[in-house]
């Protein structure tokens, strides 16, 4: 029969609480957190389709996430690095198995230093970024370009943007469609409007990207026959585009936003900067007048936030996926159809909650410790006292 003395108990109890406390704040915690999330349901369209005819409930499932800003060789220190890519990618995994989205946008700032790493630490930036956002062919990864990954726009040049672009397979400002549902990309980082070469290329492919959808959206309500002024022009899914980009609509400050993960009360009523913080407001009205989007989605200020454009366009500031940049990270889940769409919010663990886990883990070790000292203390002198009695007689 096997004996344990109270040493092995003890030390068995320790390993049990370490490996207990770090296989569930860097592995379990993510399941049960995303557990909680699930894709919204899309309302039907009246007459119960979309308006290309294709039911209501055919929705995309789109997972749309912003602001992850890998640290580079720079400023990250190694165990911040280590931290923040951990937490990121243990959450992005998880989601991907648990929600099995369709497509998966991020916002813009990929990278945190971008703006001005080498080609050397751009290569082992971006191998990092795939290695943590890896995904099957079931799933499409999109990437819009921020500020962080080419630099602001008097930062920007033609090497930088295409360095991007080159990695992520595409253009910056495009169109992506999928089940009838368009998605308009929008470098938003060039649309400063002050006539820079980057800044004319990306508005002239806005130009028409606009003209192609409006001829769409005419020849559906012409029956097909091609209208004036679209011969040549591109055709896609009769319908409204969706927007996606870094940079939010311009906005005056976050006063009017709410919610948990808003910015915080202090910073609320900070007034935004024109062309830093959002966009400006000529760049802004020229968006909302070419494609008349249905819906807007940014990043860039780190903070939730619902806004109305000219109420009727809606915007949703998408937080940060990092705990560098907010203790509680979200994401969005769209359910996306032709004729509608639905959002909800996914809130990933909150750090102070994985601090707190270790903190308690670390305090129960030192009970444990200390329980095991006095126990180990009154043992021996309850054997010098015997020995003592022993002697005398």
């Amino acid at each position: 029969m096997l004996k344990f003395s109270g040493s092995s108990v003890v030390a068995a109890l320790l390993i049990a609480v370490v490996f207990g406390a770090f296989f569930f704040c860097e592995y379990l915690i993510y399941f049960p957190t995303i557990l909680k999330c699930a894709w919204p349901k899309l309302s039907r369209a009246r007459g119960g389709e979309g308006t290309d005819g294709r039911p209501a409930d055919a929705a995309v499932r789109a997972m749309v996430l912003s602001d992850t800003h890998l640290l580079g060789a720079v400023g990250g220190h190694w165990f911040d690095k280590l931290r923040r890519e951990w937490q990121m990618e243990r959450a992005f995994q998880t989601a991907l198995w648990l929600l099995k989205p369709e497509i998966v946008f991020i916002l813009g700032d990929i990278f945190d230093e971008g703006k001005w790493s080498s080609q050397k630490h751009w290569e082992d930036d971006v191998r990092r970024f795939h290695r943590m956002f890896r995904h099957s062919s079931d799933t499409e990864l999109v990437v819009l370009v921020g500020n962080h990954d080419i630099g602001f726009h008097y930062e920007m040049d033609w090497f930088k943007l295409q360095r991007f672009e080159k990695v992520f397979n595409a253009s910056s400002t495009r169109i992506v469609t999928k089940k009838g549902v368009n998605f308009l990309l929008v470098n938003s980082v060039a649309l400063h409007g002050d006539g820079c070469p980057i800044c004319q290329s990306v508005e002239k492919d806005l130009i028409k990207l606009s003209r192609d959808l409006n001829c769409s959206l005419q020849m559906s309500q012409s029956d097909g026959e091609e209208t004036e002024n679209c011969e040549g022009s591109q055709s896609y899914p009769p319908t409204a585009p969706i927007m996606l980009q870094h940079y939010p609509l311009y906005r005056v400050s976050d006063a009017s936003c709410t919610g948990q993960d808003a910015a915080p009360p202090e910073e609320r009523h900070l007034l935004f900067r024109e062309k830093y913080d959002v966009l400006s407001k000529e760049a802004s009205q020229r968006l909302l007048q070419w494609f008349k989007p249905r819906l807007i989605l940014s990043g860039h200020t780190h903070s939730g936030c619902e806004v109305l454009h000219d109420n009727k366009y809606p915007e949703i500031s998408v937080p940060s996926f990092s705990w560098r940049n907010r203790n509680n990270p979200s994401f969005i889940l769209a359910s996306v159809s032709p004729g509608g769409h639905s959002l909800s919010k996914c809130f990933l663990p909150e750090e102070s909650t994985v601090i707190g886990v270790y903190c308690s883990a670390g305090a129960g070790l030192l009970l444990l410790l200390l329980a095991h000292c006095l126990w180990m203390k009154r043992l021996l002198q309850l054997s010098l006292c015997l020995l003592g009695k022993h002697k005398s007689l």
